[in-house]
């Protein structure tokens, strides 16, 4: 059995993995891996290959996004607990830990998956982990939305992981989660926001004020309703994934319109939670259409 000191420390490097970030991004993946096949046939060594080799370069993502913010990770209270602020790891453990991550997903998916995956998945790696962490997020009040790019990725690593080519559809499914993005984490940003000018990052709220970064939230949410009903438009997708979407986007905007006009803290935070749950069905939506209509 493990020692108490043992399992703190798993537990410590379990915590670099962002582990609820790391779901979601396999969610959208396995999605994007199950839309590219045409008929229920699904190759299950590939499928778990790629699911756990773009777990480990997500996760490499995640412990190089610890150990570049490690300094802002101090001065803010949503953050500073963890391991590395905390003092219960050290950077070069963090680094070590974070390149052996990304070796090993680069070894899964380059031997056992395809070489586009592998190097799709480790572009979006250095994109999400050294680019926007130690770059983009202090050049410009823009930062997650160039970045978000990097985040956008999983549904097109599972398409090629399948398919081993890039496909439209793939693209398509890319740009709903980048178009997601803005709006999910400056709803984040609203409630955050003393952190983040307390910490020097440049985020909208901060540069811009909370007036602006909310019209920008609801511009952000109607190209989102835009990007969404595109499925539907090319032909990828049926009536049922419209209707979902449809219900989806209803409450997405009636959220944006709430921020707007009653400037509550508490509704940016609802919204954050919400666009995770939204995320999560709207994906859901499109799996299950595509199994009704084979």
């Amino acid at each position: 059995m493990n020692s108490p000191i043992q399992q703190a420390a798993i537990w410590q490097y379990w915590e670099l993995c962002k582990p609820r970030v790391v779901a979601l991004i396999l969610f959208t993946a396995l999605v994007g891996m199950l839309l590219a096949d045409p008929v229920w046939r699904v190759d299950w060594p590939v499928l778990i290959m790629a699911m756990l080799g773009i777990a480990l370069g997500a996760a490499s993502g995640a412990a190089l996004n610890h150990l570049l913010d490690r300094r802002i990770d101090q001065q803010m209270s949503r953050t500073q607990h963890r391991p590395l602020p905390a003092g219960q790891l050290d950077s070069r453990q963090v680094l070590g830990f974070a390149i052996f991550l990304g070796c090993m997903s680069m070894l899964v998916l380059g031997l056992l998956v395809n070489p586009l995956t592998a190097l799709l998945t480790f572009l979006s790696l250095i994109g999400y982990g050294i680019i926007y962490t130690l770059f983009l997020k202090w050049a410009t009040p823009q930062n997650i939305v160039i970045g978000g790019l990097a985040g956008a990725a999983p549904p097109l690593l599972g398409w090629t992981a399948v398919t081993g080519q890039l496909d439209p559809y793939a693209v398509l499914l890319v740009l709903i989660i980048f178009v997601w993005t803005p709006p999910h984490f400056w709803a984040l940003a609203i409630y955050r926001r003393d952190d983040y000018a307390r910490a020097a990052v440049p985020m909208l709220p901060v540069t811009h004020g909370i007036p602006f970064t909310r019209w920008q939230i609801l511009f952000y949410t109607v190209l989102l309703i835009i990007a969404t009903i595109l499925p539907w438009l090319t032909g990828m997708s049926g009536l049922f994934y419209l209707g979902g979407a449809m219900v989806l986007n209803t409450a997405f905007l009636r959220y944006a319109i709430q921020l707007l006009k009653l400037q509550n803290e508490l509704i940016a935070m609802r919204l954050f939670n919400y666009s995770i749950i939204y995320l999560m069905m709207l994906f859901a939506f499109l799996l299950v259409d595509h199994y009704l209509t084979l």
